[in-house]
């Protein structure tokens, strides 16, 4: 009877495993492409003169690779209004760096990347930030009233069609919140802005904020272009829903003058920031 009942279930075992087919699905791929992260932030009290920038490759969604630095380029940039150069040297491990940057508000720069024969080109404002004049909690401003919030209080400038990004982490959590905003109904106001965390009913994961929790928070002032930019990538991070949009491709502002059709990922933005920190009680 043992030896009938082994036999049975191994015949089974056989014929389970003989059902299963290797089905090979076709996944989109898209073009290489150089990926640009110039981001020149000048932290509020800081000279601001030290500046990196990153080149890399684009990789295929499934790719492990994790080597994809670029090197060798050509990287500067240029006070449009005086025609000062900000030569970026090679650190050879895809980071191009200069200690001599000179960052003045409300100026425009123009970046240039020379990268295979090919150059790329881009041009922004360095945006001004406004002084945090109070950070603070409370309960009654957020979607659950039973929870903390975090307040960052500012002064909106009396100049229009300011834009800001705000990115607030507490410690532990692995990635940041990333928000963004603008002045549109609250040009030159003193603004109230909250930030809260609710619990999620499909983990055991505890997100609500709790006494003895740190929050790390940075404030840019940033232009109203990068705005748009920064809705659409905030809204892809978030998920594809059934009221979301589909998750494409972003352009950013840097333009291939050599091959408009080879354009590159990523963006230059010059923004000055505030960072600091809070922690609740």
């Amino acid at each position: 009877m043992n030896n009938y009942l082994k036999t049975a279930i191994l015949s089974f075992a056989i014929v389970m495993t003989s059902c299963e087919d290797v089905i090979d699905v076709p996944v989109q791929t898209a073009p290489t492409r150089l990926v640009i992260e110039a981001s020149l932030d000048w932290e509020k009290g800081t000279s601001g003169n030290e500046q990196t920038i990153r080149l890399r490759t684009s990789t295929p969604f499934f790719d492990t690779t994790e080597y994809t630095n670029v090197t060798g380029a050509s990287v500067r940039v240029t006070n449009d209004s005086n025609g000062t150069e900000f030569v970026f040297e090679d650190q050879n491990n895809g980071e191009y760096h200069t200690n001599g940057f000179i960052p003045v508000l409300g100026q425009s720069y123009t970046l240039e990347v020379v990268n295979n024969g090919e150059t790329y080109y881009a041009t922004e404002t360095l945006n001004a930030v406004p002084e945090i004049t109070d950070l603070y909690q409370d309960v009654e401003d957020g979607f659950d009233g039973e929870v903390l919030e975090l307040h960052v209080v500012f002064t909106d400038p009396p100049e229009e069609g300011n834009s800001y990004f705000f990115k607030f982490q507490k410690q532990g959590k692995r990635l940041p919140d990333l928000e963004v905003g603008y002045d549109e109904f609250v040009n030159g106001n003193e603004i109230d802005w909250w930030y809260e965390l609710q619990e999620d009913d499909d983990t055991d994961v505890k997100e609500a904020l709790a006494p003895g929790d740190v929050v790390s928070i940075e404030m840019y002032g940033i232009s109203e272009a990068y705005k748009d930019y920064l809705e659409i990538l905030i809204d892809q991070i978030g998920g594809v829903g059934l009221f979301e949009a589909t998750p494409v491709s972003v352009k950013g502002n840097c333009i291939n003058l050599t091959n408009p059709d080879n354009y590159a990922h990523g963006y230059f933005r010059l923004t000055e920031v505030n960072k600091t920190s809070y922690t609740f009680e």
